[in-house]
């Protein structure tokens, strides 16, 4: 909501999960490449989910209706669910997915860096989140067949969980971005995918956050709920088995 078409190759980590079942592109999560065979989503994309193995996994690509030659197809071997997921109040909402082959890297297909505990991830800006979810709030999926992009700010947990904003329902695990007067933000669709920030000397992105959920979508005091890749950065290099 309120982002602009991204330029192909500027997500380069940054996949598109299909069934292709549902029809049109099939697009229902998003996700980031974090190593060349796993991807880094959420794991209410997955929850009621079946028949996993003929699920798709898209990366490289920006049209979801036009994929280019630089687009590589995957399938899904594995789902790797946080043990402490909480559906409905979206606690620990991260997963792995494991793809069949790993993916080829280049100009439009390459790692993310994943937020590790040394980094202050407060100070980091721009942020930016990219995804082919609605457009609008009760939007078709996906309003945008085309990879949008949009920045936004990183607010304090404490703002977030304020009485006129969430009123406590954030956990310490997610951070908080958008705006305080809405009109930004992630929707249905951008789930799993990437908030990332900018490193404040090199010129490269840190992935932060994954999409999780949020009150509608830019709505006012109500912005969009990511979950802390920093929080679960061990958690992660543990299953990976880094």
């Amino acid at each position: 909501v309120g982002g602009w078409n991204a330029q192909p190759g500027s997500w380069p980590w940054i996949v598109s999960i299909q069934v292709p079942w549902l029809g049109g592109t099939g697009h229902i999560c998003g996700g980031s490449l974090i190593t060349s065979q796993w991807v880094l989503s959420a794991a209410h994309c997955f929850i009621n989910g079946s028949h996993f193995e003929m699920w798709r996994v898209v990366a490289g690509a920006s049209d979801l209706l036009q994929l280019g030659p630089e687009a590589q197809v995957r399938h899904i071997r594995w789902i790797i669910f946080h043990e402490h997921y909480q559906p409905g109040t979206e606690e620990n909402d991260l997963a792995l997915v494991l793809l069949d082959q790993p993916v080829q890297c280049g100009h439009y297909v390459h790692m993310a860096c994943v937020a590790d505990p040394s980094l202050h991830v407060q100070g980091l800006s721009p942020c930016f989140v990219g995804g082919w979810g609605a457009m609008y709030e009760g939007g078709e999926l996906p309003t945008s067949a085309v990879l949008q992009e949009a920045v936004v700010h990183l607010i304090d947990n404490r703002i977030c969980n304020s009485s006129e904003w969430y009123g406590g329902i954030i956990w310490n695990t997610n951070l908080c971005a958008g705006y305080q007067q809405g009109g930004i933000d992630s929707c249905q669709g951008d789930s799993g995918g990437p908030l990332v920030c900018k490193d404040r000397i090199g010129d490269y992105y840190w992935l932060v956050g994954i999409t999780s959920w949020g009150m509608g979508c830019a709505r006012m005091q109500q912005p969009g709920i990511y979950t802390s890749t920093q929080h679960y950065y061990q958690w992660i290099v543990y299953q990976l088995g880094l």
